[in-house]
Formats: structure tokens, C-alpha cells, sequence
């Protein structure tokens, strides 16, 4: 089992967006299973009216996502974190296809993150999987692409020293 603490040495998210509460299973190369307990104390239902309904309390299904793409991130980090994203490497999001919604979640909800690694090409991975509340499903994931980039490829380029403006252009109208 991984811990809040392992994770947090694993992945650079923190509150409010460390959204994997545990890992239940990693099997390096192929799977990992996660959890995720929602709770009404989250920064998505601050200022929710004493009126508000069952209805407004569903989970985001952005988080929902997220939530599951973390347990995809322990899965691809496992045996070299870098909690720190300005070194190493950085974790990127490529796209989803084929995600489907088939049930809120609300507080009080334990999720259970399925996440699979269909394939993998170099340091691009390919995941499918579900999410579980009890033994409804959630969420299903058709395919995630993940991909793993120097942090130095990402940073701002230098600052350039100011260049001396041309002639100007005559206007050809």
C-alpha cells in the first residue's frame, strides 16, 4: 500500500489538488488501484448555500479525472519521483478519448481508481480504466495519454536583449 505521505514524494500536487488518497495495488508496467474519499469539506463546495441540493454537491467531473490521472501518475513515477516539476522530469497530459460519466459522486463517496497501462512507447503511456464507487462504476476512461518531458524543455527561454527597431515599413496602401 502506498501512503498519502509516498505519494506526495512521488507526484509534485499538493492541497487543493492532491486528489489520490492511497494506492491499494501497483503492479510496475501494468496497474494500479487508488482511492479517493470526497468529502464536503473540499475547496469545489466552499460557499455552497444551506438551500443547495444532493444535485449540486456532485463531484466535478474534471476532478473526477484528475483524481484518477494521479493514481495514473503514481503508476508512471513509482521508481523515480519528482515531486519537484521544475527538475527531472514533468508529468504532461497528452488527451482523453472515449471518457464516459455513468453516476455522480458526492460526499461521502469512496472512489476507487482502476488505471491500466494499455501501452507504452518510449516515455509516452498509453491508460484505460474505470472509476468505482462501491460496485457502481462511476467513470470509464477509453484512453489517456500521458508523456514524460525534461522540465528544462519546458522552461520560459532566456530573456533576450532588447534589438534596435528597422526602418519602417512603408504602408502599401
Amino acid at each position: 500500500m502506498i501512503t498519502v505521505d509516498q505519494i506526495r514524494r512521488m507526484l509534485p500536487h499538493r492541497y487543493p489538488m492532491l486528489l489520490v488518497d492511497r494506492v491499494t495495488e501497483l503492479v510496475p508496467g501494468e496497474r494500479a488501484t487508488g482511492l479517493k474519499a470526497v468529502t464536503c469539506n473540499e475547496p469545489w463546495y466552499e460557499g455552497m448555500p444551506d438551500t443547495a441540493t444532493e444535485e449540486d454537491y456532485h463531484y466535478p467531473w474534471t476532478v473526477l479525472i484528475e483524481s484518477w490521472c494521479h493514481v495514473a501518475g503514481v503508476l508512471v513515477t513509482w521508481d523515480r519521483p519528482n515531486p519537484d516539476v521544475r527538475s527531472g522530469k514533468a508529468m504532461l497530459l497528452g488527451g482523453i478519448t472515449d471518457a464516459e460519466f455513468h453516476r455522480p459522486v458526492v460526499p461521502g463517496d469512496v472512489v476507487e481508481h482502476h488505471v491500466r497501462l494499455a501501452r507504452q512507447v518510449g516515455e509516452t503511456y498509453v491508460f484505460e480504466g474505470e472509476s468505482l464507487v462501491g460496485k457502481e462504476t462511476a467513470l470509464t476512461i477509453g484512453r489517456l495519454t500521458m508523456t514524460m518531458r525534461p522540465a528544462s524543455d519546458l522552461a520560459a527561454p532566456p530573456a533576450t536583449e532588447p534589438h534596435e527597431p528597422g526602418p519602417p515599413v512603408p504602408d502599401p496602401l
